[in-house]
C-alpha cells in the first residue's frame, strides 16, 4: 500500500534532459505514492508525516529498465565472441526451451527476482519466454518483489528450434489464455504486455493476431528493431513488401498505433524508420552493452534525441552482463563517445546530465509520470550509499557524486528503495 512519508538527504532528479537539480540537504515528501516535492525547508504541512533521515547518502529517482530478457539471466557473460543471430541459436534458445520445466522456471526466476529487488531498477520491461505457465512464475514472483513491470510472454511461429517453436495458432490461443488468466490473478503491481519476438521469428498472420489482442486487451507492445545488420538483411528477405524493419509492425498494427510501444535496439534505423518511430510515438530501449558484445554498432542516440524521440535505457540482460541500470548508463556515455569518434562526429558524445535523464525521466515515462522526484510524480527513489567513494575535494557537488557514484557504485551500495509511495528494502 502507498504511503505518506518525508525522506531527508542529498537529493538529485533531473528537470529535463540537459538539467538537473541537486541539493546537498533537502527533504522529499511522498503523498499517498505521490511526490508532493524537493524542499530545502519541510513546509509545516508535512512535519507531522513519519520522516527518515538518511543523512548524507543521495537520494534519486528510482531507475527504469526498458528491456531485459528474465529467462537469459543464467547466460550472463556466455557466448559474447559471437554475433546475435549465433547467440541466439547457440545459448539463447537451448536455456529458453528450459522453461517449460516449472521447477527449473521458479528456480531461474527467483534469481532474477532478488536481483531486481536489490537493484537500483524500480521499473522494468520483462520478456519472459514461449511458456505461458512460467511467464506466471515470473510475473508472481516479481509481483513479491514490490517493483513495478511490464511483463511479456514470447510469441515465435517460425524460425525457429523444433524443440522451441509454437504454431501461429498454438501462439495465438496460448497468450489470450495467458491475459485471461493473469486478469484472474489480480496482480497490482506486475501488468501483461504484448511480445513478439521479432519479426524473423513471427509471421505476419501472428503479428496481426497479437495486435488485435493488444488493442482489445488494451496493453503495451514490446519487440525488437533493427539490432543487427544480418537481422536486418533477414527481414528485407522475409517481408519482401516492408518499405523499413518497422514497417513490419506497422502493418500488423502493433507500431504504436493503438496501444504503447517500446522498442529495443534502433541501432540501424534510417530516415525512414525513425520518422514513423516519432510518428507513432514509439519508445526506444537503448541498449548499449549489449548492441557492443553482440558485435551489433552503437546506436546513435545522439540523433534521437535531436529528434525529439523518446529513449530510455536498457540493461538487456543476457546480452547485457549486468542488471544494473548504473552499468547500462555508464556504457550509454561509452558507447556515445566511440560512435562519435570512430564513425560520426557530427554527433556528439552524450554527457552524464542526459544518460541520468534517460534512465530516470526518459525510460519512466513509458510508465507515465515516472522518473522524477517532482510534484506530480509516482514516488520512485532510490537511496545510495556513496560513501565507499566520497573524497577529499572541498568543492564537492551533489553533482560529482552521483556520477563518481554511478561509475562506482552496484547494488551493495543501495542502501533503500521505493516503488510508488512503498518501501521495498
Amino acid at each position: 500500500m502507498a504511503e505518506s512519508f518525508v525522506l531527508h538527504g542529498a537529493v538529485i532528479y533531473s528537470r529535463d534532459l540537459k538539467n538537473i537539480a541537486a541539493f546537498p540537504s533537502a527533504w522529499v515528501v511522498c503523498d499517498g505514492g505521490i511526490s508532493k516535492g524537493v524542499f530545502e525547508t519541510l513546509p509545516d504541512e508535512y512535519r507531522d508525516l513519519p520522516q527518515t533521515d538518511f543523512g548524507n547518502k543521495l537520494i534519486m529517482p528510482g531507475l527504469t529498465d526498458l528491456h531485459v530478457h528474465a529467462p537469459q539471466y543464467p547466460c550472463r557473460g556466455n557466448g559474447m565472441d559471437l554475433e546475435l543471430l549465433d547467440w541466439l541459436d547457440q545459448y539463447i534458445f537451448p536455456e529458453e526451451s528450459k522453461y517449460k520445466d516449472l521447477s527449473y522456471a521458479k528456480k531461474a526466476y527467483s534469481l532474477f527476482a532478488e536481483e531486481m529487488r536489490k537493484g537500483p531498477t524500480t521499473r522494468a520491461c520483462v520478456f519472459s519466454t514461449i511458456h505461458p505457465e512460467a511467464t506466471s512464475v515470473l510475473m508472481d514472483l516479481l509481483e513479491e518483489t514490490g517493483l513495478r513491470t511490464y511483463v511479456g510472454k514470447v510469441n515465435m511461429d517460425r524460425n525457429s528450434p523444433d524443440y522451441y517453436t509454437e504454431t501461429t495458432e498454438e501462439s495465438a490461443a496460448a497468450t489470450r489464455s495467458w491475459l485471461e488468466a493473469v486478469k484472474a490473478a489480480g496482480y497490482s503491481r506486475t501488468r501483461p504486455i504484448i511480445t513478439p519476438r521479432f519479426t524473423p521469428t513471427c509471421t505476419r498472420e501472428l503479428m496481426c493476431a497479437l495486435g488485435e489482442l493488444a488493442k482489445e486487451y488494451d496493453i503495451p507492445v514490446q519487440s525488437h528493431l533493427s539490432e543487427n545488420l544480418s537481422e536486418i538483411s533477414w527481414v528485407k528477405e522475409l517481408e519482401s513488401d516492408v518499405s523499413c524493419y518497422a514497417d513490419s509492425y506497422e502493418k500488423a498494427g502493433i507500431f504504436g498505433e493503438h496501444t504503447p510501444c517500446v522498442m529495443a535496439h534502433c541501432v540501424w534505423s534510417d530516415d525512414e524508420e525513425l520518422s514513423l518511430i516519432k510518428k507513432r510515438g514509439v519508445f526506444i530501449a537503448h541498449s548499449p552493452e549489449s548492441n557492443i558484445n553482440l558485435s551489433s554498432g552503437a546506436a546513435p542516440v545522439r540523433r534521437f534525441l535531436d529528434m525529439g524521440l523518446h529513449v530510455g535505457l536498457a540493461s538487456d540482460v543476457s546480452a547485457g552482463s549486468t542488471t544494473s541500470m548504473f552499468s547500462a548508463m555508464r556504457n550509454a556515455v561509452y558507447a556515445s563517445k566511440l560512435r562519435w569518434r570512430l564513425m560520426d562526429q557530427s554527433l556528439r558524445p552524450l554527457t552524464f546530465q542526459e544518460v541520468f535523464y534517460l534512465a530516470t525521466k526518459g525510460g519512466g515515462a513509458f510508465f507515465g509520470n515516472v522518473g522524477s522526484l517532482e510534484a506530480g510524480y509516482e514516488f520512485d527513489a532510490v537511496v545510495l550509499d556513496d560513501t565507499p567513494f566520497l573524497t577529499s575535494r572541498e568543492d564537492e557537488t551533489v553533482l560529482h557524486r552521483t556520477e563518481r557514484a554511478v561509475y562506482l557504485a552496484d547494488q551493495r551500495d543501495v542502501a533503500a528503495k521505493y516503488v510508488a509511495g512503498r518501501r521495498v528494502f
